[in-house]
Formats: C-alpha cells, sequence, structure tokens
C-alpha cells in the first residue's frame, strides 16, 4: 500500500498558504463547517466562471472572500450586480459583514483546477478520455509548465470494470519541497457512472539559482581571489602561480 500526502498540505507554511486564514479555537467545528457551506454555494453558484480556489480570511465582526477566477466578467456580472447579491447572500448566511475580492487568473491552463475541470467537462461532453487529457496536457506545456500529470479513473470509455488511467508529460517532482506543484480534483458525471480526475501541474523551482546568480557568486569569488593577492604582494609574500 502507498503512503500518499497531499502535494499542497505537505508544502503548507513553506511555499504554500492556507486557504482559510483565521483563528478561533472555542467556534472552529462551526467555522470549519460556515466556510465549507460558503464554498459550496459560490462553486454552485459560479459554476460556468472557472472558479480555481476561493480564499476566506475573518477578522472580529468583518469577513472576506477572494474569489480566484479565469472569468471575472462572469463573477461581477453587468455594472457589479450579480457580485452584490453574492455578498448579500454570503452576509445572511454568516451575519458577518462581508466584502468580496475577485483575482484574476492570468494562465488558467498551468492551474490544476481549472485544467481538471475542462478534462471533466469534455468526459461530461462524451469525448474520449484520452483525447481529452492529451489536449489539456498541450495545452498546459505550451503555457508554459515544467510538467504535468492527469489521472482519470472509472468506468472509462462505457467499461463494465473500472480502471485507473494516467499520462505524463515534463517533469512533476513530487518529493521535492521546492518545486511548485499544483493539485486539483474533481468528478465527472456521465451515465455510466462518477470518474474521477486528478491533475499535478509543475509550475516552477522556487529558490533555484538563475545563470545570472551563479554568474555573480563567481564574479565576487574573482574579485576576493585578486584582493587576496593584492595584499600578499603588498607584504612581500611569495605568490603562488
Amino acid at each position: 500500500m502507498g503512503h500518499k500526502t497531499h502535494p499542497k498540505g505537505i508544502r503548507l507554511g513553506y511555499i504554500r498558504d492556507w486557504d482559510s486564514k483565521w483563528l478561533n479555537l472555542k467556534e472552529m467545528p462551526s467555522l470549519i463547517e460556515e466556510d465549507q457551506k460558503i464554498r459550496k454555494f459560490l462553486k454552485g453558484r459560479l459554476k460556468l466562471a472557472a472558479v480555481s480556489k476561493i480564499g476566506i480570511e475573518r477578522t472580529g465582526k468583518y469577513l472576506r472572500v477572494n474569489i480566484y477566477t479565469a472569468r471575472p466578467g462572469l463573477v461581477i456580472g453587468k455594472k457589479g450586480a450579480d457580485i452584490e447579491g453574492l455578498r448579500s447572500v454570503i452576509e445572511d448566511m454568516t451575519s458577518l459583514k462581508t466584502r468580496i475580492e475577485i483575482i484574476e487568473i492570468k494562465k488558467p491552463e498551468v492551474d490544476a483546477q481549472l485544467v481538471a475541470e475542462g478534462v471533466a467537462m469534455q468526459l461530461e461532453k462524451q469525448v474520449g478520455f484520452r483525447r481529452a487529457m492529451k489536449r489539456s496536457i498541450e495545452r498546459a506545456m505550451q503555457a508554459g509548465a515544467l510538467g504535468i500529470k492527469i489521472q482519470v479513473a472509472g468506468r472509462l470509455g462505457g467499461a463494465e470494470i473500472a480502471r485507473t488511467e494516467w499520462l505524463k508529460e515534463g517533469r512533476v517532482p513530487l518529493q521535492t519541497f521546492r518545486a511548485d506543484i499544483d493539485y486539483g480534483f474533481t468528478e465527472a458525471r456521465i451515465n455510466m457512472g462518477t470518474i474521477g480526475v486528478k491533475t499535478w501541474v509543475f509550475r516552477k523551482e522556487l529558490f533555484k539559482k538563475t545563470d545570472a546568480d551563479l554568474m555573480e557568486e563567481v564574479r565576487v569569488i574573482e574579485e576576493k581571489e585578486k584582493e587576496e593577492l593584492a595584499k600578499k604582494a603588498e607584504q612581500g609574500l611569495d605568490i603562488e602561480v
């Protein structure tokens, strides 16, 4: 049996941050349930808005909801009517003064959650699972991803027995903490049942030295060596060549 760790959970506090930012030990169970209700409501209402992540921040009597979406126009609506409707519903749910922030996703092709939802949507439209995965992988690599892995599991192609299939391109170093691995999961509802879709996207490697940084280190070392040689020459010491 494999011991699998969530790609985001293992990186929390290192290169990743929490989706919910608040601390209330006494009311923690009820607040966690409330956060889940808010996310479920927004995901259902904004199903076509390509929402990747929903961040929730609490400070006293104030609540801030950050919606990460690739289609901010659909969330805001005409003259901000839709976003005001969402705000009023959330205020009724939580009894807190709510503020909603819309954050646009510049490259949805390398967002793991949006990639997984795109594959699931194609499966629901009866597109072949291999074709759907290959298409998403090509788009992600063209958008600048260093690696991507997509896995689908269920009654693929209408088979009687469920199985797991996956495709991978590039590097996906799951055990490297400095690697920015984005993870997404969703389910596709088809006539044959439910098909799970998992996606891992390797976007970049943090704390890695660039060529310019390496050249700067070499330049500093050479300058130090020249200074040491100059000091020895002034003191009349023998200089080894």
